[in-house]
């Protein structure tokens, strides 16, 4: 089966967003002159699933932001054309992420970047992610949509590396215990 990983930033107090999905007290955070290690992560990574909130975003963020093929995930979007401007750069699936996966490696991909609260949330629930690189930016939003949710049983990871930024971010590598 293809394999899942995470690359998402954080506040502090856990929110990946505010509740109506802002993320500018990120973008702001944004240091052209820092390198976060995304270029290396999405080095190996043959596509990039993300749920319907993110990509909805990320259609308000001025020009296709992504150079690899995306799917995005959603079942209010399966089905829907894709717009013009992103035809062959996008597809939509309402498949379930285990489902997916299985699809996916069927058609020879091997390490997909996972993006997007919720769908991170279910692909955890589900067993899939292998690693998660987490950035976590030193600002208290008080609340917001978490990145993590309700979960049936523990997730035990082992911490790989971690650092800090100039600009006071802190990012963390882990790896799902075996």
């Amino acid at each position: 089966m293809a394999s899942a990983h995470v690359f998402i930033a954080t506040s502090l107090d856990g929110f990946i967003a505010r509740p109506d999905g802002d993320i500018d007290w990120l973008l702001q955070r944004d240091d052209p002159d820092e390198d976060h290690g995304y270029a290396d992560f999405i080095a190996d990574k043959d596509l990039i699933v993300m749920g319907r909130g993110t990509y909805e975003k990320m259609l308000t963020l001025g020009p296709w932001a992504h150079d690899r093929p995306v799917l995005v995930l959603s079942k209010q979007l399966a089905g829907a054309p894709v717009p013009e401007a992103l035809a062959g750069k996008v597809r939509f699936s309402g498949s379930a992420p285990r489902e997916l996966m299985e699809t996916l490696a069927g058609q020879n991909v091997h390490r997909v970047y996972v993006d997007g609260g919720q769908l991170v949330q279910s692909f955890l629930r589900a067993g899939l992610v292998a690693d998660m690189v987490i950035t976590t930016v030193p600002v208290l939003l008080g609340s917001g949509r978490p990145l993590f949710g309700a979960l049936s049983r523990d997730i035990d990871w082992t911490l790989v590396s971690s650092r800090s930024f100039p600009s006071g971010l802190v990012q963390s590598r882990y790896r799902l215990k075996p």
